[in-house]
């Protein structure tokens, strides 16, 4: 734990005798972009919560920067709550400058970063305007900027994505990019699988406050059985041909061509094997397609049976946490 710039051992919190989080172990490797998911309700602000000290997990340790979370470590993230929160009356650059400065950085310099940083990304022009002068997305931006002015080793973004339109969806990615580029090593919480599949390096997945998987990308994908469809005219019995070649093959639906079967695809095989298999049994094949797993998927098996909600876990009025910037 101690070379990990955060991790969570055993970390379990109840709130009026619910369970929100059980038992939850994880690391965050130096360097990394680690995506957290889950379905709404899983618990993920209350464990990045409990990561950086903002609540007291009931039993179990955290270790952010090899000690628990302290002032000195916390000056060293950049956090991005779910609620977000800004004083509506100070400007963008005011905003972001303030931020800085909240983490150690030098009112000139705070100053002159904020400036760069809405300059950087299209807010130039808007840098005194008040943010309730500003749009949703445009203040969304602003807090975003917040979370990485002072140029934090650490970044945590607590969905990141909700309320933002494509265009800004894509400049946020961009901005994780960037900062991963840099040094940082970023965590941040989805349950929208798009982002993760094109960000992260590694993955921790819970549902109802406990993990079900943790490690990288290809192992997630690995979980889900590699398949194919086939489809083949005439009533050929394509499961009884590619049998005796190591292929299970299922009868599916008909349709125009004939019979769709999905093949699986065992270990060491793919795709092509399974057609070359379909073809060499004589079967009259007229489609073939290669299915392509995708993380939704790997997502749906490990967390699909927890609906939203339903861990019990306090909206920021139970908690008294304040939607700002950390």
């Amino acid at each position: 734990m101690a070379d990990a710039p955060l991790a969570l051992a055993r970390v379990t919190k109840s709130f009026a005798g619910r369970p929100a989080v059980r038992e939850l172990s994880f690391e965050v490797p130096r360097g990394s972009i680690l995506g957290f998911l889950g379905p709404n309700g899983a618990g993920k602000s209350t464990s990045l919560r409990i990561a950086l000290g903002v609540l007291a997990p009931d039993s179990g340790m955290v270790s952010l920067f090899g000690r628990p979370p302290r002032i000195d470590a916390l000056r060293r993230v950049g956090f991005l709550p779910e609620e977000r929160g800004l004083y509506r009356r100070m400007s963008a650059r005011a905003t972001i400058a303030y931020f800085a400065r909240l983490k150690g950085v030098p009112a000139r310099q705070a100053d002159a970063r904020a400036l760069l940083l809405l300059e950087t990304h299209g807010l130039g022009d808007s840098a005194g305007k008040p943010v309730s002068k500003l749009s949703k997305g445009m203040a969304q931006k602003v807090q975003i900027l917040s979370t990485l002015a002072h140029d934090p080793e650490l970044i945590i973004l607590d969905e990141p994505f909700s309320g933002l339109d494509p265009v800004n969806q894509q400049g946020l990615e961009a901005l994780i990019v960037d900062a991963h580029a840099r040094g940082a090593t970023i965590v941040f919480s989805t349950h929208v699988m798009e982002h993760a599949e094109r960000l992260c390096d590694r993955l921790v997945v819970i549902a109802k406050g406990e993990k079900r998987f943790e490690g990288s990308v290809p192992e997630a994908l690995a979980l889900i059985p590699r398949r194919a469809t086939v489809t083949v005219a005439n009533g050929f019995e394509l499961g009884a041909a590619m049998s005796g070649q190591g292929f299970l093959a299922a009868a599916e639906s008909e349709c125009e061509g004939g019979r769709r079967w999905r093949v699986d695809l065992p270990r060491g095989r793919d795709a092509q094997d399974a057609l070359r298999a379909a073809i060499g049994s004589g079967a009259p094949v007229t489609a073939f397609t290669p299915e392509t797993v995708r993380l939704r998927d790997v997502f749906v098996s490990l967390a699909g049976e927890a609906a939203p909600g339903d861990t019990g876990v306090p909206g920021p009025a139970e908690t008294g946490v304040p939607g700002k910037a950390a």
